[in-house]
């Protein structure tokens, strides 16, 4: 068995949504619970087949967003994982219809920041070991830091 780390190849500030799940019809269920929960969300998906013709399966309403989610997915390359890179929304908005969907197994990650995937690679094929998803905590957070995100959080519209 060899161990990878895959970086995936996005735009900075992207978010990235990285999950499993465990069926072809994966890719038309994501699509529709993502137009349907966030309408004016453009995002692009990809799914790994981990049998048959074994494809990346893909859908989206952005072409270059559908590219990104192909190519990352392809170099990820581990049976039913499926990749969601979106613009003009965050996952938070989309993320409890996402796992809602009935063959989604498990998500990995929802992010911005520059991600890894830790992949086990065996004669078999691949498998989704880990996330690195951003930078090692550098402090605890001060009373000061405490006030600026409760400030930030209310800015942005998140809390009141």
């Amino acid at each position: 068995m060899n161990l990878l780390s895959i970086s995936i190849d996005k735009p900075q500030d992207m978010d990235c949504i990285l999950g499993h799940s465990h069926f072809i019809k994966t890719v038309e269920d994501l699509y529709e619970a993502i137009v349907q929960t966030a309408p004016a969300m453009k995002f692009g998906l990809a799914f790994c087949e981990a049998s048959g013709p074994a494809l990346v399966r893909w859908a989206g309403n952005d072409q270059r967003l559908v590219e990104i989610a192909r190519s990352n997915a392809l170099n990820v390359g581990a049976g039913h994982t499926f990749m969601i890179f979106l613009e003009g929304g965050f996952p938070i908005n989309i993320l409890n219809t996402i796992k809602a969907v009935p063959e989604v197994c498990r998500i990995y990650c929802a992010t911005a920041n520059p991600l890894e995937v830790i992949v086990a690679e065996s004669g078999e094929g691949r498998a989704v070991l880990g996330v690195v998803d951003g930078a090692k905590p550098k402090a605890i957070e001060t009373e000061t830091d405490i006030k600026a995100r409760k400030e930030f959080l209310r800015k942005i519209g998140y809390k009141l």
